[in-house]
């Protein structure tokens, strides 16, 4: 039997090496002190969310750093779809990313996930550390660590973070099927283009 499918997550350690994942969380915050200060010089518009925003519909008032799309989270998106497919012996079609540098406070509440999300990897990139909760497993993960879980179905969480940083991304794919390979990308020509692409063509 296929555990991942019987068990809807499977945990895999070390799936990106140290250095390439402190390359990562070293990338991101540089990134998210730059979008701040482009936006408070008003060189970026606050609603502008193609460089990322600060808080999201689902992590508010912490200043944490969220990003659809990030061109590097991307190709992440595609370099680990052949690993997370051996990992669960499912064949995938790759959606979106999302990126989170999350901030003292922040709080994932109980939920699951939209059709996009149907089979996610959180990768944790560095910083504190902050379990997240898969049908009330605990789960710790060390940077570079996954844990591959089926978004849909199973429910998920964080509790309220008491660390200064947490960098995480959410690697989004989906079991081959007629539906999925109508929403390959999650509807966006290619990977890396913003969220709002398909919708202005």
């Amino acid at each position: 039997m296929n555990g991942f499918k019987h068990k809807k997550y499977k945990i895999v350690r070390k799936a990106i090496n140290k250095e390439f994942s402190k390359f990562l969380y070293n990338y991101l915050i540089l990134k998210s002190n730059v979008v701040y200060n482009l936006q408070m010089d008003n060189y970026l518009p606050k609603f502008e969310e193609d460089w990322g925003t600060f808080d999201d519909v689902m992590i508010k008032d912490t200043g944490s750093y969220c990003c659809y799309s990030d061109f590097a989270m991307e190709a992440l998106l595609l370099k680990l779809q052949s690993k997370i497919e051996n990992e669960i012996d499912i064949k995938l079609v790759p959606n979106y990313t999302y990126t989170r540098l999350y901030r003292t406070g922040a709080e994932l509440h109980k939920h699951k996930d939209r059709y996009s999300c149907g089979i996610s990897a959180t990768l944790n990139l560095g910083g504190d550390e902050w379990p997240i909760f898969i049908e009330g497993v605990k789960i710790i993960l060390k940077p570079g660590d996954i844990v591959i879980y089926d978004g849909i179905n199973c429910e998920h969480w964080r509790e309220k973070f008491t660390g200064e940083k947490c960098a995480q991304v959410f690697l989004h794919y989906q079991e081959v099927n007629e539906k999925s390979l109508g929403n390959v990308f999650d509807g966006r020509p290619s990977v890396g283009f913003p969220k709002a692409y398909f919708k202005k063509i």
